[in-house]
């Protein structure tokens, strides 16, 4: 057994200490965002590595990379919060613009049709399992490989819309999370899945915490009265 492989038990169920400490470092990035903390992004990026490596162990490959994706997204991030920190001021944050929603919509929903493409191609073609869903007899995969590229690309909006500090990234996490926490379950990544349901739980306080700090910016006087 490799170190990649190394598993301790938790409530009975073998899990990859690259997946927990993986997901140890997911959920801080989740608190660190609630507080606009540029060490967001530096963790998200040791989480990404972690959780890569525990995807690859459990021949998860689109998750794996799905994982390369965060990482280099989180660099993205770092330059944006960056650049809105710049002479010591707070990083200003805003619910998207109409124009901006629709492009997130757009983007999940055609971006989840491409990446199902591709994922099924790469099976067809090469033999790679990108989704695990397309072991599964149809009708089954059709589902499975369409909510393996939802989370991917539902993932990636997110994480990009949260660079750019746009209250709704909150909201996308949300709708990538339930559908996450089955099908992270089903691949047999427990810890992966009951931190995604964990994950549901502190989007609702974060987006509710961004709203309220939105929404005292531009009401700073009433709001303190």
């Amino acid at each position: 057994m490799s170190w990649a492989d190394a598993s301790i038990s938790v409530f009975g169920l073998p899990v990859k200490w690259t997946d927990l400490l993986g997901n140890v470092f997911a959920v801080a990035t989740v608190l660190f965002a609630m507080r606009k903390s540029i060490w967001t992004w530096p963790v998200q990026f040791t989480g990404a590595v972690l959780l890569f490596i525990a995807s690859v162990s459990a021949h998860v490959t689109g998750n794996a990379l799905k994982q390369v994706l965060f990482g280099a997204l989180a660099v993205y991030g770092w330059w944006k919060w960056r650049q809105g920190t710049q002479g010591g001021q707070e990083l200003a944050v805003r619910p998207a613009r109409a124009g901006e929603r629709i492009g997130l919509v757009a983007a999940m929903i055609a971006g989840t049709a491409v990446v199902a493409g591709v994922f099924y191609a790469a099976w067809a073609w090469f033999q790679l399992p990108l989704s695990w869903g397309v072991h599964a007899p149809a009708p089954e995969s059709y589902f499975l490989v369409a909510a393996d590229a939802y989370i991917f690309v539902g993932g990636a909006v997110a994480t990009w819309a949260q660079g750019r500090a746009l209250v709704d990234f909150w909201i996308v996490w949300m709708a990538v999370d339930l559908v996450g926490v089955p099908l992270l379950f089903r691949s047999g990544l427990y810890v992966s899945g009951a931190v995604y349901g964990v994950f549901f739980v502190l989007v609702l306080i974060g987006f509710a915490k961004w709203l309220r700090e939105y929404r005292t910016s531009l009401h700073p006087v009433a709001v303190a009265t």
